[in-house]
């Protein structure tokens, strides 16, 4: 991945509808995105009939059914799968989806998934991660809730068993993260330590993390979106609306020009700005011919065509081979 990786998280945004779906689709596309991700699991095969809702999970959709029976609503079977991943491929986004169960990576590596996006929940889950290294082909895993030991084991799972692509995630899963608890500068921890392509996958409110994440070298990024943030659903209201996407899309790929090669050289932009902003060496009064230069007949000034200023003690005690008028730029 050469430049920034963008990827529009519509997760479970959909509500279970296929109209839906492709709207995201749309706006992900839109958008400027690189790829538009989904989730992709069984409701039986994921969390049990007995499983509690987390926090914000009762927040967005209340408390009196089961995590169970609201994840059931939301299943995306076999055909939905094949038809939005050829919708995202007639829209010139590349499709991908994350698998929560054994099933569903047999699932998606049926329907020709290029890349494994590997959620937090996943991490320490050794048949999962066996499966998907058996795959050999490109992962993407989310390190929310993890150690940097835990991050260890898992990279080792997937080679250990065919994985040779991986970039790993900076994360945090609580839905909105706190600012106090993003720990940005965790994700070049993870860099260093694995020496690894490295991204976030960002549960913030807005916009500014993700960019900040690019400045500071993330390969890929990942962002929740929706429609519209008041429909019902558990992960609307910390998701971007489809400008907001936009924005953060477009503000990204801004920062990848401006990081530049790193060289430090004036740019093509800066250099005919040179001679008007720096200095140089001028008389300050009438100077005639034969008079030594000194600190008391010249000075510097604009424009910066004539001798740098870092030649000041070369000059100062040298004759004058010619009379200069005021503010005459020195000739020696």
């Amino acid at each position: 991945m050469s430049n920034v990786f963008v990827i529009a998280e519509a997760g479970v945004n959909h509500n279970g509808s296929i109209e839906l779906a492709k709207k995201l689709i749309d706006e992900a596309s839109n958008a400027g995105a690189d790829a538009v991700k989904f989730q992709s699991f069984k409701a039986e095969k994921l969390v049990t009939k007995q499983a509690t809702k987390a926090a914000y999970q009762k927040e967005t959709t209340g408390s009196n059914e089961s995590q169970y029976n609201m994840i059931k609503r939301l299943e995306l079977d076999y055909e939905k799968h094949q038809e939005l991943m050829q919708y995202s491929n007639e829209k010139g986004i590349l499709f991908l989806s994350s698998p929560f169960d054994l099933e569903s990576i047999e699932l998606l590596n049926n329907i020709g998934i290029e890349i494994y996006k590997i959620p937090s929940g996943e991490i320490n889950n050794l048949p999962y991660l066996r499966k998907i290294g058996q795959t050999k082909k490109q992962v993407i895993l989310s390190t929310g809730m993890a150690t940097l030991a835990e991050i260890e084991a898992a990279i080792e799972i997937l080679r250990e068993n065919g994985s040779t692509d991986i970039t790993i995630l900076h994360c945090n899963t609580e839905y909105p993260t706190p600012m106090e608890d993003v720990n940005l500068t965790a994700m070049n921890t993870i860099k260093e330590a694995f020496k690894i392509p490295v991204g976030y996958s960002d549960h913030t409110l807005g916009i500014e993390v993700p960019i900040a994440a690019v400045a500071l070298g993330a390969t890929v990024i990942e962002k929740h979106f929706t429609l519209d943030k008041n429909l019902e659903g558990p992960d609307h209201r910390a998701s971007l609306e489809p400008m907001e996407l936009k924005q953060m899309i477009d503000a990204i790929r801004n920062i990848e020009i401006a990081l530049g090669d790193g060289m430090k050289k004036p740019s093509a932009s800066e250099v005919k700005n040179k001679m008007i902003a720096r200095k140089s060496i001028v008389a300050s009064q009438f100077i005639k011919i034969g008079q030594v230069f000194s600190e008391e007949n010249l000075e510097i000034k604009r424009p910066g065509n004539g001798i740098s200023p870092m030649r000041w003690d070369e000059i100062i005690g040298k004759v004058a081979k010619r009379d200069f008028q005021e503010d005459e730029l020195i000739e020696i």
